[in-house]
């Protein structure tokens, strides 16, 4: 997990009153990204802070596995990206868990490489969710940037165009660019956490 793409939308979600919860693919202790927690990134958005609270990160070291959550308990499902996303929500619970929220025409959202978790997520109806949708996320020139092109299975942005109606990402790599289509809310990377929780934060 990037951590800044969870502490930026959390602080949006419960700064307004909400709860939010954490999950993770297998339960117990939310692996980080190491990459997150270095300057200047930790920095960005008071992540720091929120790093530095023993209290506020307890939290992440027992988590509920995704497939033990009672998800008709909440109102939306928020993908945190990592790029151990890549390979941890290509199948599983994930596309499934996401697809029960889009079938209840509940909120689904997710930020940076969390749009994986969107790829192969079908509907009750047969249909794939990305059918018709315009969605964003991690741009293959942001990879290249971040110099991780070689450790990644696949191009994000290659998938989500070829699935989606439409892909579209910001004119300058690393900044904000927020698409939203009816409850389906996608961030492109870590500096649109904040505006993905904000976009939530009006579905609410």
């Amino acid at each position: 997990m990037w951590l800044g793409e969870y502490t930026h939308f959390y602080d949006v979600i419960t700064g307004a009153g909400h709860d939010v919860d954490l999950a993770s693919v297998e339960g117990g202790a939310v692996p980080l990204d190491p990459m997150s927690l270095m300057p200047p990134v930790l920095l960005m958005g008071g992540t720091n802070k929120r790093y530095e609270s023993a209290q506020f990160m307890e939290h992440l070291d027992e988590t509920p596995s995704l497939s033990d959550v009672d998800l008709d308990a909440y109102a939306g499902i928020y993908l945190i990206g990592g790029h151990g996303t890549m390979f941890d929500f290509v199948s599983g619970a994930v596309p499934g868990a996401v697809a029960t929220f889009a079938d209840s025409g509940k909120i689904v959202a997710a930020v940076c490489h969390g749009p994986v978790g969107l790829l192969h997520a079908t509907l009750a109806d047969g249909t794939p969710l990305l059918a018709g949708k315009h969605v964003t996320g991690y741009s293959w020139a942001e990879e290249k940037l971040a110099m991780r092109a070689s450790d990644v299975p696949f191009s994000l942005e290659e998938e989500l165009t070829a699935k989606a109606a439409e892909y579209s990402k910001a004119r300058v790599p690393m900044t904000k660019h927020v698409v939203v289509d009816g409850t389906l809310v996608t961030g492109q990377n870590p500096t649109s956490a904040t505006g993905v929780g904000e976009a939530v934060l009006g579905l609410l």
